[in-house]
């Protein structure tokens, strides 16, 4: 073969010509913004995908925060969906410099397109700057008009006291697009009314209620159970005479469930029958359990026996079965019977109830040492809840043994003396409790020096039940308070150390407590794994309001960690002492050249994960084209086997299980943190998303939703759906685990998700 043709082939090999053509976009990007940016583009643009050396550099630009020339020359690219993923950029990153060129977008680009993804990354970015824009856009109609009055609700609910009577013009201009659709003649626009009703859960316009309970009278169940979901979150009575139809009636349970949720919230005393009935009746646990709480807020007594009878079956149902679980299961009526226990706290407390008590008692070893079984038998009789473990020294040691052999049980213990706080001291009997449960939890934070020795094969990690600790013990307000919190700012955990961090910042200012906090920093900045204290710490001297302090945090401003420079420089902002935005710089991320290709590589393909659990297993459909750095975490997390035996510490009926904490306490990662890839995927039932603990704060944790769970939508990463198993999903309970996650990487196109 000749040299000649040798040349020619290696011209058009597959990475030249894209060179070649990103080329030729680069020049007609540099034409176009030469162009008026007052216009719309003056030429027809193309709709191809993506260009693979564009989406790498977007991609960097996103995941190391930056925003810059070379994402703003984008914004002019020929290409509409080049512009489209560059706005979606600029809004991940969330840098106020990228809000005039947005709203250019928004205003004059030709592509509908890119102006509903103009408007949506206006929303993520929270900046009021970009408020009148969007309100100009709600004159629209459409998808741009939807995706304006959602980011209207984001800038709204994110505005500061301050700007208190700007919010409230936000927020009447929110209501008016809902207001607008409740009056429409012509056909109502579905996804304006859903996103404007999340918008209004956000911006909580005054006089909301009547306007959001005319859409419990829709036909589309989803908008029904959307305005359920609006009315329960903001507590709003307005619509009871119709949802006590609903909650008995209407064919959808997640409309009745919601139902539910607004007739508890709102303590409506004249729902008790159907609220009672739903709760032992319905065939949905979603319904049933949203019915138990709400039985529990009203506190009518009379519901005690009949929530006992249906707590005693299904327990003797699940005692029967539990030689079917497979090891490691937890029985499949743990979630029920949970809730019924917590309303029963509720509605007896104080009452010494020993029917109740006996009944709880009879739980504990089915389903084991819960919060909420010690909860509430703290609640209903304080005194037999303290006895069981014995008086003075004794109680205490015995406490103190339970920490050193099972921190779960001991952390869920400590919450049920924290109940104990609640009990007024009006009188000996009362001040005695306290005392004694004071003195349990003192014991048990000295469990160190308690001299017990414990053999196991296993690490105990007794130190993760210390925050429940902490917390407990600062409900009583203790005179030493102070003293043992600062003792803890030393501990060699890290959430320790930021849980005491916190408690501090919640008490008021004080020298020597700012001394400590100062004192901490340091270390707290040295902490390679997590960087929980770090901002804890920030956080509480923030709140010293002093001089000595604020210089103490801005030493923070040099740490290699982004969240922590970024809390830094709110912190100093929010106290007068400077804006230092120039440190925030950008994110010095973990991902290479290497680790961008192999997840953009995953784009446009069909990738599963099976997740078999100690309940079955279930399939989540993964978003790379949606959410591509969150999945390729997810999966070099599965494929080294991260998630096997870690236990699914979160599970909240009607809401979400949660999994991928290797403490299993809820505070445990991967030791690095990854950045939100906020999409317009909703939250709808078998939604798979990224916890976090503050924006940018995702790592291994993530959940699956039981239901649509719309006030997460823009705020929570989706990265994948479960497409399969969801009743398994379902069933699962707290102390579940996860046995494997195998990855599945087919070369068949991925199914697009319902936006």
């Amino acid at each position: 073969m000749s040299s000649t043709s040798n040349t020619s082939r290696l011209l058009w090999t597959p990475t030249v010509r894209t060179l070649i053509v990103c080329a030729l976009l680069l020049v007609s990007t540099a034409n176009a913004a030469s162009q008026s940016r007052g216009r719309a583009l003056q030429y027809p643009t193309s709709g191809d995908p993506v260009p693979k050396i564009l989406l790498l550099r977007i991609l960097r630009a996103e995941d190391e925060r930056r925003w810059g020339d070379d994402l703003r020359g984008l914004f002019s690219a020929r290409n509409a969906n080049v512009r489209a993923r560059a706005a979606l950029a600029a809004g991940r990153i969330g840098n106020e410099d990228a809000v005039a060129e947005l709203i250019r977008l928004l205003q004059h680009d030709d592509e509908p397109s890119v102006r509903v993804m103009a408007a949506f990354a206006l929303g993520e970015i929270e900046s009021p700057q970009g408020a009148d824009a969007l309100v100009s856009a709600l004159k629209g109609h459409g998808e741009l008009r939807a995706r304006a009055v959602e980011a209207l609700g984001k800038i709204t609910a994110a505005l500061p006291k301050e700007q208190e009577a700007r919010a409230r013009v936000l927020a009447a201009e929110v209501l008016g697009v809902l207001t607008l659709e409740a009056r429409r003649q012509s056909a109502p626009d579905d996804l304006t009314i859903l996103l404007a009703l999340t918008a209004v859960l956000r911006a909580k316009p005054e006089n909301a209620g009547p306007i959001v309970a005319e859409f419990l009278h829709y036909s589309d169940p989803r908008i029904r159970a959307d305005a359920g979901n609006t009315l329960a979150r903001l507590k709003l009575k307005d619509g009871n005479d119709q949802l006590r139809k609903l909650l008995t009636t209407d064919p959808d349970p997640i409309v009745r469930a919601n139902a539910a949720r607004v007739l508890g919230t709102t303590e409506d005393k004249a729902s008790f029958d159907p609220l009672l009935d739903r709760a032992l009746k319905d065939k949905d646990l979603r319904v049933r359990v949203s019915a138990i709480r709400a039985v529990g807020s009203l506190k009518d007594a009379s519901a005690t026996v009949p929530l006992m009878e249906r707590g005693a079956r299904l327990l003797a149902a699940t005692i029967l079965a539990k030689e079917r679980f497979s090891a490691g299961a937890h029985p499949g009526g743990s979630n029920e019977l949970l809730e019924i226990a917590n309303a029963l706290g509720r509605l007896r407390q104080a009452s010494n109830d020993q029917r109740v008590v006996m009944w709880l008692r009879q739980l504990r070893p089915v389903i084991g040492s819960a919060p909420e079984v010690e909860i509430a038998l703290a609640r209903i009789h304080p005194t037999d809840y303290l006895n069981q473990l014995g008086d003075g020294a004794p109680g205490g040691r015995a406490a103190q043994e339970i920490l050193l052999l099972d921190w779960r049980a001991a952390s869920s213990i400590a919450q049920g003396f924290g109940e104990i706080s609640g009990v007024a001291d009006s009188n000996k009997e009362n001040k005695a409790l306290r005392t004694r449960a004071e003195d349990i939890l003192r014991a048990m934070l000295d469990y160190r020096n308690s001299g017990i020795t414990i053999n196991t094969l296993v690490a105990v990690h007794s130190e993760y039940a210390i925050p429940e600790v902490l917390r407990a013990y600062a409900a009583f307000k203790p005179k030493d308070l102070d003293d043992v919190l600062r003792k803890h700012l030393k501990d060699s955990d890290v959430i320790v150390r930021g849980t005491a961090a916190d408690l501090l910042g919640e008490m008021p200012p004080d020298e020597t407590n700012t001394r400590a906090l100062i004192d901490a920093l340091p270390v707290a900045l040295a902490d390679k794994q997590l960087n929980d204290a770090a901002l804890s710490i920030l956080d509480a001297l923030g709140k010293q309001k002093s001089a000595r302090a604020n210089e103490a945090i801005k030493t923070a401003l040099d740490s290699a960690d982004y969240l922590i420079r970024r809390k830094a420089v709110a912190t100093l902002k929010a106290n007068g002492a400077g804006d230092f935005s120039s440190h925030i710089g950008i994110v010095q991320t973990r991902n290479t050249a290497s680790d961008y290709e192999r997840a953009i590589a995953r784009m446009g393909k069909r990738i599963t994960a099976v997740v078999t659990t100690t309940k079955g297993s279930f399939t989540i459909n993964l978003l790379p084209d949606e959410a591509t750095l969150n999945v390729d975490n997810f999966i070099q997390l599965a494929k080294r086997n991260y998630f096997n035996g870690i236990t699914i510490h979160r599970v909240v009926p009607n809401f979400v299980i949660q999994d991928g904490d290797p403490r299993g306490d809820g505070n445990g990662g991967p030791g690095y943190q990854i950045r939100c890839e906020i999409n317009e995927v909703p939250y709808e039932r078998g939604a798979v998303g990224m916890a976090l603990s503050g924006k940018d704060t995702g790592g291994s944790q993530w959940f699956v939703t039981h239901s649509p769970q719309p006030h997460l939508d823009g705020g929570y990463t989706v990265f994948g759906n479960v497409v399969a198993g969801m009743d398994v999903v379902d069933a699962i309970a707290r102390g579940d685990a996860i046995r494997s996650i195998v990855i599945n990487e087919a070369a068949g196109r991925s199914p697009k998700p319902r936006r």
